[in-house]
């Protein structure tokens, strides 16, 4: 095996040498110019500002973190607060349907009332007018009826007989 300072690269026609050469080179200006100093204050820069943000963010997340528990509570207690709404407006629903049903049997009660002496009063007016009507109709049938006894005898003898038998004793 050949040693290294023996190998082809150190040959000057060698342009991998030459590279080698204009590179040190190179790395030597930025080091007495103070580029690398530059570019690691520039990366230090860069990475205090990434830190920052890390930070930042890091915080944001702690702060939303919180407002979402917060939220979640908010959730809970107004979920809790709908479901007791709910209850109140269902138990206020039954109370007011038992109260409109109670309400309402009372009217139909008092209407049933109502109906049932109207119901009398018309029967009692009604028989009242068959009893006035029938009484008129007996009373007009009579009156047609010795109406039609004293236009068709003038004298009866039975009517003679008993005011002749009414004169005697009253004269005795």
């Amino acid at each position: 095996m050949p040693s290294f300072l023996e190998l082809e690269f150190w040959k000057l026609d060698n342009p991998e040498l030459w590279v080698a050469v204009a590179l040190i080179l190179f790395l030597a200006i930025l080091w007495f110019t103070g580029a690398f100093k530059v570019a690691l204050g520039a990366l230090d820069s860069k990475a205090e500002t990434i830190q920052q943000n890390l930070e930042e963010a890091a915080r944001l997340r702690t702060e939303a973190e919180a407002l979402l528990a917060d939220i979640r509570q908010q959730r809970v207690e107004s979920e809790a607060q709908g479901a007791a709404m709910l209850a109140n407006a269902e138990a206020e629903a039954k109370r007011l349907e038992v109260e409109s049903k109670a309400k309402l049997e009372e009217q139909i009660q008092r209407r049933a009332k109502l109906a049932e002496r109207r119901i009398a009063n018309a029967e009692a007016q009604a028989f009242a007018d068959v009893k006035a009507a029938a009484a008129d109709l007996a009373a007009q049938m009579a009156e047609q009826v010795l109406a039609a006894r004293i236009a068709a005898a003038q004298s009866d003898p039975l009517i003679d007989a008993a005011l002749s038998q009414m004169a005697t004793t009253k004269l005795n």
